[in-house]
């Protein structure tokens, strides 16, 4: 396949059983790591599950074994520029930053194209965040093809940005990475090892944050800071890309969406409309819960279990 790629382990997050990772190479020489967690038995289907910004594979591991134990085979899959992918500005491992969203989509086909023969179907497509913003696209930009069903969790498909009118702030955003600044810091830099449970808007659950904040502690190079004016353009560009789409209205397989109820990073409104221009969309958000549902408390997590496995049953029965 590749050559090998370690993936981090503490007493608390174990690699699962089975667990391979590998380096790939994309078109423009980036360095991506990606993993296979074969489901132990005959395999129900496959998925790809593709984290939000920030997220390392290491992030899913739980994620991991609860679709293992569904009966799904995994692939998992640092975005370039995070996780242990190359990043994409110099010597500063700290800096989230992007150039647009046709390398992501480039990388994401890529990725399929290699592993697509250890990926027993059917398959399901399962992002997070910017993961789902970006997975939602690949399945309208490079077809749905690969897929029997769409899982998305608090998909950036729009982000909020107070006090700016979209088009403003992509004009302003647009202009500053023109005159150079594309590779500097949006909002400055910012410390993920200094940050406290307390002032996160991600989960309130202490655990599943504390256990991942041992997990970049333990492997620092898996750390990710502030973003970019780059990044934040491509950002802008994959919801104007989103809104754009044509694909979506045609989209013939299950598309499910689950969003945060008391979510501070992405816009709900934007996601619900997509959600419900799709033929087979569904949207629904769980109260109480923040951005990240995959890593809240039990309670939330299980409304969006419900709903995974409710897609689950319909396009690849146990």
């Amino acid at each position: 396949m590749s050559d090998p790629a370690p993936l981090v382990s503490i007493p608390e997050a174990p690699v699962p059983p089975l667990a391979a990772a590998h380096w790939l190479t994309a078109g423009d020489g980036v360095r991506l790591r990606c993993a296979l967690f074969p489901a132990d038995d005959t395999p129900r289907g496959s998925v790809v599950l593709s984290p939000g910004r920030t997220e390392p594979i290491e992030k899913y591991y739980e994620v991991v074994r609860e679709l293992n134990e569904r009966g799904f085979t995994v692939l998992a899959h640092d975005w370039r520029g995070q996780g242990l992918s190359q990043r994409l500005v110099g010597a500063d491992r700290m800096k989230g930053h992007a150039s647009g969203w046709r390398p992501f989509l480039s990388d994401y086909k890529m990725i399929l194209d290699r592993f697509r023969d250890r990926l027993p179907g059917p398959r399901i497509a399962f992002g997070h965040s910017m993961g789902g913003g970006l997975t939602l696209l690949a399945v309208t930009e490079n077809g749905h093809h690969d897929f029997s069903a769409v899982m998305l969790s608090a998909p950036m498909t729009g982000l909020k940005i107070d006090g700016f009118h979209p088009t403003f702030a992509a004009l302003t955003v647009g202009l500053l990475s023109r005159i150079g600044l594309a590779s500097t810091y949006a909002l400055g830099p910012q410390d993920p090892f200094s940050e406290t449970f307390e002032d996160n808007g991600l989960t309130h659950d202490a655990p599943r944050w504390s256990l991942h904040r041992r997990q970049i502690e333990a492997e620092r190079e898996l750390a990710l800071g502030g973003v970019t004016w780059g990044w934040v353009a491509f950002a802008l560009e994959l919801s104007a890309r989103l809104k754009s789409s044509r694909a979506l209205d045609t989209l013939p397989i299950p598309l499910s969406v689950v969003a945060a109820g008391e979510e501070r990073l992405v816009c709900n409104l934007t996601t619900q409309a997509l959600a419900r221009r799709a033929p087979k969309g569904r949207y629904m958000e769980v109260p109480g819960a923040f951005h990240e549902v995959l890593m809240e408390t039990d309670a939330h997590r299980a409304q969006m279990w419900a709903e995974f496995d409710r897609l689950a049953a319909e396009v690849a029965p146990a």
